[in-house]
């Protein structure tokens, strides 16, 4: 579900940070104990421009902003093409190896970013744990709807050679909602400017008017939407809702009244608050994995389908979740049900709503007793059946959950026999671990990594050491859930 929220114009206070091509921490060193915010770039600009943004959230993430081929100080020669660019990113994000990452695309760089994130679901190496994406004013996966006589405007500025200053005012007086600070606007003008003639023509030409939905697909992961309210119809609030809202349902979009099309130096300040309050409230919920075990499901030891499936598991889970196989209230019951079932110490996994959409696409385990209704069926009965569980203590739910395993609830207005309700709460034990288990963060901590006996190539690496209490070089040393 898309949300609309409008943030009106804020005062421009800023600090700077200076920040390099792929490592921008003062230590050169990453850090694993907070998400990594991916940075890419619009059009014409560079990794500085995402400067002011970061001296606002740089205690909160560890930030690398990444100048895309032939902009900044990233040579063209590494390729200008939109697959090339994605290459690229993809190449730093597996160097870098968090545990959990997001991506930030502003303009081009939102193509880009979609392109990335749709790689790391689908299980390419070197890429796991991305945790949601960032969209400011986002050129679309699909050919992004410029108009045509801007498009070839732009393009007569670079028939000679490269933008001059003229051409990069110009382009600043046409991309924003009101004047730059005079800093801000020189570092824009000379990003411009340094921008090569092959990079700025190729994305104009081809890459902006290339089509990868079909590659892309649709992605359910957390995702931040925002828009200028002063920016064009094709990439303001109602292109992002046309062109990147079906990519993203899960997605909230803000608008930022009387901003333009150039957000992290129009609004610094609203901008690293929207991104705070995504990783607070959406995209930082649920466990993480240790950043050595995120590193070996993103290894080739690793296939792509397994890795696909890890990564879809790690995906937070959505607080706006709407069930689709039980209603409102059954999943607030189960969800009382599974904390006596299942505890779990925040950050916790929904695994009510996981069962709920597990049983929507009628992905069980295969086989049921033949004196049963479906499954689906026959939660909503014993959910209907237990209304009011959780409002009752601890104590209570545990004695009438042991009640209903021993075949000694009966309810008369019930469809189910006491038979029956210790038959459900049976399958519904083993749904309900079996997604706790099935998460990448519970594998790691129950030291279980046999998925990781071999990649995509002829030959697979297997295990050879098989006694108890040993373990491969390559294991990440892990300790025992106790």
């Amino acid at each position: 579900m898309i949300q609309r929220v409008e943030i009106s114009a804020g005062r421009l206070i800023f600090s700077r940070v200076m920040m390099e091509n792929v490592n921008p921490m003062p230590t050169g060193l990453p850090r694993f104990d907070r998400p990594t915010l991916f940075c890419l770039h619009a059009l014409g600009s560079s990794a500085r421009a995402f400067e002011p943004v970061a001296g606002f959230i740089r205690e909160k993430f560890d930030i690398v902003a990444i100048d895309l081929p032939g902009f900044g100080d990233a040579p063209a020669g590494k390729g200008v093409t939109v697959e090339a660019m994605a290459d690229h990113v993809s190449s730093v994000v597996a160097a870098r190896g968090p545990a959990r990452w997001l991506l930030l695309g502003h303009s081009m760089g939102g193509k880009i970013a979609t392109i990335v994130a749709a790689r790391a679901m689908k299980g390419e190496p070197g890429l796991f744990g991305l945790a949601g994406v960032v969209l400011l004013a986002g050129s679309p996966p699909s050919p992004e709807p410029m108009d045509e006589a801007r498009r070839q405007s732009m393009l007569a500025w670079t028939e000679r050679g490269g933008l001059d200053d003229a051409a990069a005012r110009e382009f600043i007086q046409g991309n924003t909602g009101s004047a730059l600070p005079p800093d801000l606007d020189a570092l824009a003008r000379a990003d411009l400017k340094r921008t090569t003639r092959e990079a700025w023509r190729a994305w104009l030409e081809r890459g902006s008017r290339e089509d990868w939905r079909e590659a892309v697909g649709t992605l359910d992961v957390p995702a931040l939407i925002l828009a200028g309210g002063e920016d064009g119809d094709d990439l303001g609030e109602k292109g992002q809702r046309r062109e990147n809202g079906p990519i993203y349902p899960r997605a909230k979009v803000l608008v930022l009244e009387g901003a333009g099309h150039l957000l992290p130096l129009e609004r610094p300040l609203e901008v690293a608050e929207a991104i705070s309050a995504f990783w607070r409230d959406a995209a930082g919920l649920g466990p993480v994995p240790p950043v050595d075990f995120a590193r070996m499901i993103a290894s080739d030891r690793v296939s792509r389908r397994t890795r696909a499936i890890l990564a879809a598991r790690a995906v937070p889970d959505d607080p706006n979740y709407l069930p689709k196989a039980l209603n409102g209230a059954q999943l607030e019951t189960l969800r009382a049900v599974t904390d006596r079932v299942v505890p779990q110490e925040a950050p916790r996994i929904d695994l009510a709503a996981r069962v709920d959409a597990q049983l929507a696409a009628d992905r069980g385990d295969g086989w049921r007793i033949a004196t049963m209704p479906p499954d689906a069926e026959a939660y909503r009965a014993a959910l209907d059946v237990l209304e009011g569980f959780g409002g009752r203590c601890e104590a209570e739910q545990d004695a009438l959950l042991q009640d209903i395993a021993a075949e000694r609830f009966d309810v008369s207005w019930g469809t189910l026999s006491p038979a029956q309700m210790a038959v459900w709460f049976e399958d519904a034990r083993t749904d309900l671990v079996r997604q706790w288990l099935a998460h990448p963060a519970t594998m790691a901590r129950i030291g279980f990594d046999g998925f990781a006996n071999g990649g995509d190539g002829a030959r697979k690496q297997g295990f050879e050491r098989l006694a108890a209490g040993e373990r491969e070089a390559w294991e990440p040393a892990m300790e025992l859930a106790r």
